[in-house]
């Protein structure tokens, strides 16, 4: 992995997507008194790229041959490692979970370029204890797929670890939200 890469895109995530509030609600339900919104730094040209070139390492360690999660978290880091797939040759396809099936076009749960019993990770760009990886998970594999891995940009280290070993999913990560808090930290000492 290409350390200086990695560098860049920490820092990144550390001036545009972290923020330190009195309270703030988690997607997990859990109240937090710091949030990081990844997609502040994945909807950035700079933030896309770096996260794409990254995570596509551990795509290709873990042999995986799609990826997806829920919308609308998933979308971003999917997209981004989708575009770093294609410009490194690399057969890789994406796809998205919705919460609810909508009552128009096809009618699927399961959106996208997804292929049945392929070696399947779900993705999220932050996790904290892994529900919204786990219903993907979920919904993955009744429609067909060999889910495998879990994958996360940044891991807030509050259970998810746990959560996908007892669903019996390796779990990789990039970053933890402690390293992201430091680096936020640093910057905000200079």
């Amino acid at each position: 992995m290409d350390t200086a890469q990695r560098t860049e895109l920490l820092q990144l995530l550390a001036r545009e997507s972290y923020f330190e509030r009195d309270q703030v609600t988690l997607a997990s339900g859990r109240s937090s008194n710091y949030y990081i919104d990844c997609k502040r730094t994945l909807y950035l040209p700079q933030g896309a790229y770096l996260a794409g070139e990254l995570m596509i390492e551990l795509v290709i360690e873990n042999r995986l041959e799609q990826i997806g999660g829920m919308a609308a978290g998933a979308l971003p880091v999917t997209d981004a490692i989708i575009g770093a797939a294609w410009r490194r040759r690399i057969s890789l396809t994406g796809f998205f979970v919705r919460k609810e099936i909508k009552p128009h076009g096809l009618q699927q749960i399961v959106e996208g370029a997804f292929r049945k019993a392929a070696r399947t990770a779900v993705i999220d760009d932050t996790i904290t204890t892994g529900g919204s990886s786990l219903q993907a998970a979920e919904a993955a594999r009744a429609a067909g797929a060999e889910v495998a891995v879990a994958l996360a940009l940044v891991d807030r280290g509050e259970g998810a670890a746990a959560a996908f070993a007892h669903a019996g999913l390796k779990y990789v990560y990039l970053f933890t939200a402690e390293e992201v808090r430091a680096a936020r930290a640093a910057q905000a000492s200079h």
